[in-house]
């Protein structure tokens, strides 16, 4: 992992973790208007399948334009710190479009960043939030916004942020290199890879929110306001 690597997540990071309450709920709004008779379960699985294209399409957009001509290896991997912002920032929105389905709103900065950093880290982020907040199972989601104290919300982050700053700095930096790859190798390595860490943060989502509700929550809403994320 260059040394550049740390920085790009940090920044990218914060900036995933800022995501207005408003693009998610109009996110959500907007896919509720498109298809009225919609389940709650039948909305997050449009969720999870845009999210999973997105993340795919952007890995192989960036091994491809590493192969493009005019472009050097330099170039190409400055695209992919970019690349990584996006892919944070978009797990951000699905994280927390989910949770507004189930009737959820992390609104607290801190509160977010665990529920993140938990799901972009998989199965191991997700069983440290279990067991530092003293939940004996899983399906979390629920108490983050509240139930959770602080006290716990900040000693899980401090160990959350260095996992997320070693082991899956360590994976992008490798996924990094790969989609640089010649000959368009990279246009697979990047597509692959991205699908399988989104694989993981679906995989991650249903085990912290638990199954879908069998009807969207009381006050929720087509007419919300729509924000700027589609």
């Amino acid at each position: 992992m260059g040394p550049e690597m740390p920085a790009v997540l940090h920044r990218a990071l914060e900036k995933a973790i800022a995501l207005a309450q408003s693009p998610v709920a109009g996110y959500v709004a907007r896919l509720r208007r498109a298809r009225p008779l919609a389940s709650p379960a039948e909305i997050i699985a449009v969720l999870e399948k845009q999210y999973l294209a997105t993340v795919t399409g952007t890995g192989a957009a960036v091994g491809g334009a590493a192969v493009a001509p005019g472009i050097g290896t330099v170039a190409a991997l400055a695209l992919t710190g970019g690349e990584t912002a996006l892919f944070l920032e978009t797990t951000a929105l699905f994280a927390l479009a989910v949770a507004e389905v189930h009737g959820i709103r992390v609104e607290e900065v801190e509160r977010r960043r665990t529920l993140v950093l938990a799901i972009a880290l998989g199965d191991n982020g997700a069983m440290l939030v279990e067991k530092m907040a003293g939940r004996g199972g899983q399906q979390w989601g629920a108490l983050l916004p509240d139930a959770i104290p602080m006290s716990s919300i900040t000693a899980i982050n401090k160990t959350l942020g260095r996992w997320f700053f070693t082991r899956y700095g360590r994976k992008q930096g490798v996924l990094a290199l790969g989609r640089i790859a010649p000959f368009g190798i990279g246009v697979a390595i990047g597509a692959v890879g991205n699908r399988a860490f989104g694989r993981v943060v679906v995989d991650t989502s249903r085990r912290v929110f638990g199954p879908p509700p069998a009807r969207f929550p009381a006050g929720s809403t087509f007419t919300i306001i729509e924000g700027t994320v589609g």
